[in-house]
């Protein structure tokens, strides 16, 4: 079973450091950069570059750097034309701790990088360069980085699937087949609710990213019908069970549970990515870009599926639909 992505959503996992993201067609407003991480426990520093080229010294159009040495700090600059630019720096309310896992997102907007840590507006860096230069994303330094994610990309058909040092995950639509996608909601509150506008049709996919906090116990996905109130899939992870439950109410009732999995990928403490792809005959559901499970439909007009819900003990980053 091969991960498809959702349109204009792709995904790099696990890369080994330094590594460059390509991000086609260049950036345009609206786009966002999300990067899922840990800081290393004696890091001196790690930087995120949005460059205008996949090679050394190219021209840097922002460049995002935490310093662990002294006073923790985040220095903002550009390079170009192999020099630096000035530096503008924050030095208080610095959300980067060594050894503590963190989420930054860097919002493209008309005139300036919105950067997100953790979920909350962290500083707003003005364009120097033209965001369409920019070509990847390239991260270095004392850092381990779990996912480094482009919403709202343009990436061409085919390329290469696994670049060095990472798993890319390409868009592997036929032409003229593209499902349509909603605008991702960036850190919608929980429990979230959300139409599914002309409800669900086969080779959609839905993408729920977040964050399990210590302590979380458990969290669940529904995928509802307003008009009878069932609940086609109940995808339900379970710490305290150290299980990921899957089922559906029906009539006011609840099914078979089905638990079988190849592998347990949530943990308290750590991101998580969710992928479900409704097929023909199942849902399709990938963690982190690695199948999981399948889920049978068991309610067969998932035209009257319009309704998702996300609640439990979790912090939402993003959902797409």
């Amino acid at each position: 079973m091969a991960f498809v992505p959702a349109q204009g959503y792709y995904t790099l996992y696990n890369p080994d450091i330094p590594c460059r993201s390509p991000i086609y067609g260049g950036l345009r407003p609206g786009m966002a950069i999300y990067i899922t991480g840990k800081v290393s426990k004696n890091s001196n520093f790690f930087a995120v570059n949005m460059g205008c080229g996949q090679y050394d010294g190219t021209d840097i159009a922002l460049h995002f750097n935490p310093c662990f040495k002294g006073r923790d700090t985040v220095v903002f600059n550009t390079f170009q034309s192999g020099s630096w630019g000035g530096e503008e720096r924050k030095n208080k309310g610095i959300p980067f701790r060594r050894g503590n896992p963190f989420e930054m997102a860097i919002l493209v907007q008309p005139g300036s990088y919105q950067v997100n840590v953790n979920g909350i507006p962290f500083y707003e860096f003005r364009h120097r360069i033209p965001m369409e230069r920019v070509q990847c994303v390239h991260v270095a330094g004392d850092v381990k980085i779990q996912s480094i994610t482009t919403v709202g990309s343009g990436a061409p058909m085919g390329g290469p699937a696994y670049p060095p040092g990472g798993a890319m995950i390409q868009p592997a639509y036929p032409s003229m087949n593209l499902p349509v996608m909603g605008t991702p909601i960036y850190n919608p509150p929980v429990p979230y609710y959300t139409n599914i506008p002309g409800g669900v049709s086969p080779k959609r996919t839905f993408i729920v990213k977040g964050f399990i906090p210590q302590g979380g116990q458990s969290f669940h996905i529904n995928f509802k019908s307003s008009r009878t109130n069932d609940i086609a899939l109940h995808f339900n992870v379970r710490l305290n069970e150290n299980a990921v439950v899957r089922n559906s109410l029906l009539g006011g009732g609840w099914g078979n549970e089905e638990r079988s999995a190849p592998f347990n990928p949530f943990k308290a403490g750590q991101y998580f990515d969710i992928s479900i792809r409704t097929g023909n005959g199942r849902y399709k559901i990938f963690v982190n870009g690695q199948q999981f499970c399948e889920y049978a439909h068991r309610f067969p007009n998932v035209q009257m599926i319009d309704t998702l819900e996300v609640g439990g003990n979790i912090v939402l980053s993003l959902v797409q639909i």
